[in-house]
């Protein structure tokens, strides 16, 4: 079998991948690891924010032969107050917000995550949770890994933690994201090096993004051990 777990950027699957093999995309800013566990092959890639980065990610992940499982990774914004920073959730419902589509994945529990175009800001994370009533999560990829798995017809996770809390006041991170969802690091540092109130949220993105890439880290370990595809969208854990 083959899994592929598909991510934004290269944090998020840092803990994940730090014994993995590396492996060559071709492709500027696409990253790619692989590891094989008994049968199985996992293949973990990271090719930037946005459903034009999933695709690419996608396409990288099947390079070398189709794709049988789809894992949705990576670091998520809170939308409701008891969602907790650094914690580690499994969505079982994905919105997309340009498109109106829903994907679910169990009648028994509800998570509700929405993608997005860009990144939510506290405002316009507090305007979803308005117009997604029991929406937990936002984040950028979730609704085009969901599309894809459904055009294959194959199985699907969404496997997100918390970098940010529902009222983080962050500075505006979008207009330092370039057209291939990749950060823009040069300029971002230069804005913010001018605007040291930000600093404290930034310090503390920090901790719960490192936090919250280790608490997914242990669940996909645990997960790849049964691949109880079922058991985790019921659940929520292993």
């Amino acid at each position: 079998m083959r899994i592929a777990i598909i991510a934004a950027l290269p944090g998020e699957l840092k803990p994940l991948v730090a014994n993995w093999q590396r492996v060559r995309t071709g492709s500027r800013g696409t990253s790619k690891w692989v590891v094989t566990q008994g049968d199985d092959t996992w293949i973990a890639v990271c090719a930037g924010m946005g459903a034009d980065a999933v695709r690419r990610a996608y396409a990288a992940a099947g390079s070398d032969g189709p794709v049988d499982m789809l894992l949705s990774v990576g670091w998520a914004g809170a939308l409701a107050a008891e969602i907790q920073p650094s914690a580690v959730y499994v969505a079982t419902e994905i919105i997309d917000a340009q498109t109106g589509e829903h994907f679910r994945f169990s009648a028994e529990r509800q998570l509700r995550l929405v993608t997005t175009a860009r990144v939510a800001d506290a405002v316009e994370k507090e305007r979803l949770a308005a117009t997604y009533p029991g929406a937990a999560l936002v984040d950028m990829e979730a609704a085009m890994v969901a599309r894809l798995a459904a055009m294959q017809g194959i199985p699907m996770l969404c496997i997100k933690g918390v970098s940010d809390e529902a009222g983080a006041e962050l500075p505006d991170l979008n207009p330092f994201i370039d057209h291939a969802g990749q950060m823009r690091m040069l300029p971002f540092l230069a804005h913010i090096a001018l605007r040291p109130r930000v600093w404290p949220s930034l310090v503390h993105l920090g901790r719960n993004s490192a936090r919250a890439a280790d608490a997914m880290r242990d669940l996909i370990v645990e997960f790849m051990k049964e691949k109880d595809v079922e058991k985790l969208i019921r659940t929520g854990s292993i």
